[in-house]
């Protein structure tokens, strides 16, 4: 597995910090990974480290409750600073008092979690600033190349705006191999674990919406018009209902939304936002006939990208819609992306979303064209010269 320094390097100042380090990301992601790795690290300058990981059923038998917990610490750590890593630490029971103890006496706490309560409630309020986060996502394109490198395999575009970036599935020599896993994985964290997790009893409807929501990526939605799609089979269902289940997915960090900047009253409108796969594997495993959605998978591509990179992303709702206002280092920039300007009426619809935005901000279209569609004041950029580049 690859070395994923681009997460290590935001955790590594706080080593040696009493503050608690928090690193969440949907199932899969390589969490234990970035573990591993800082764990590594660690003991390089120091052998007083714990390790115990909360899905392994021979620690969650021996660690039943916090008390079990202290116990094995103070039978287990040394003299001087402890390192202590719980992976998966949010399935016991008052892990939230027991971090926040254990991190009061010269203990260096990591935890990980693919449920943003971890991030959310009593917990985070109490802690008061004594915490950092980190959010993993699956490969991103650089990555994924990276470790194909090591694999010996050649990866492509065309998978990736398919199949995403899930770590293990690269190391399946198959597609049905690599199909397997991703349906195995996506029924593990969209159904199973929400479902028990949340104790859903309307798992008809649940499931529904769900597979709605993941082939609906890069679109506008408001909860009201889910709700009015959903009530046709599901009269029983109500708003409440349908912004309980979308929280859910975003707990699980499956989606993610943001809002649309409004130039006319210059701030975000809540009711109107556009939802995003955290992997497009989503949306590509709910097609039929291989007629796979590539235009909105490549937005939802693009997300991906610019958040990893570090940018703040809203929708811009100013005389057209433009995909992305896209902000980093005090810099905006207005980011378009569609699958291909080649056709005349593609071309003069993309374009014109730009009219009206001062030349002060840079305007960026991304296709996947091979051609340079560049203007004196619109950059151009294939969506594989996006891929390797590491900002705007």
């Amino acid at each position: 597995m690859i070395q994923r320094e681009h997460y290590v390097t935001k955790v590594r100042p706080f080593y040696e910090s009493d503050l608690i380090k928090i690193i969440t990301g949907i199932r899969r992601c390589g969490k234990s990974v970035i573990f591993n790795q800082i764990i590594n690290e660690v003991r390089v300058t120091s052998d007083n480290v714990i390790y115990l990981n909360f899905e392994d059923i021979r620690t969650s038998m021996m660690i039943q409750n916090v008390n079990d917990l202290f116990a094995y610490i103070d039978s287990h750590r040394k003299e001087g600073k402890c390192y202590l890593f719980f992976d998966e630490i949010q399935t016991l029971q008052g892990w939230q008092d027991a971090c926040k103890t254990l991190r009061l006496h010269n203990n260096s706490v990591f935890i990980t979690g693919s449920n943003s309560k971890l991030l959310s409630g009593e917990f985070v309020k109490e802690l008061s600033g004594r915490y950092i986060s980190i959010r993993i996502r699956p490969f991103v394109y650089k990555e994924i190349c990276e470790y194909c490198q090591q694999l010996g395999k050649t990866p492509s575009v065309s998978d990736y705006l398919i199949w995403g970036g899930f770590p293990k599935r690269f190391e399946f020599d198959t597609f049905d191999a690599q199909i397997q896993y991703l349906s195995d994985l996506d029924n593990t964290i969209v159904m199973n674990d929400i479902i028990n997790r949340y104790k859903i009893r309307k798992t008809d409807l649940f499931r529904h919406l769900v597979n709605f929501v993941l082939q609906s990526n890069a679109r506008i939605y408001s909860v009201k018009s889910i709700h009015d799609y959903i009530k046709n089979a599901h009269s029983n269902c109500s708003v409440n209902t349908i912004m309980s289940y979308l929280s859910y997915l975003e707990e699980a960090f499956v989606i993610e939304s943001i809002g649309q900047y409004s130039t006319k009253t210059k701030q975000e409108l809540a009711f109107y936002k556009k939802i995003y796969n955290a992997d497009v594997a989503f949306n590509s495993l709910r097609c039929n006939s291989n007629r796979y959605d590539i235009t909105h998978n490549l937005e939802n591509i693009v997300y991906n990208e610019l958040l990893y990179r570090g940018y703040s992303l809203q929708v811009y709702n100013g005389d057209k819609e433009i995909d992305f206002m896209a902000q980093k280092d005090n810099k905006t920039y207005f980011v378009q992306v569609a699958y291909s300007v080649a056709d005349e009426k593609a071309y003069a619809r993309e374009f014109s979303a730009f009219d009206k935005i001062d030349n002060r901000h840079q305007k960026v279209l991304i296709t996947n064209d091979d051609v340079d569609y560049s203007t004196s004041v619109v950059r151009h950029i294939s969506l594989p010269e996006f891929l390797q580049m590491d900002e705007l």
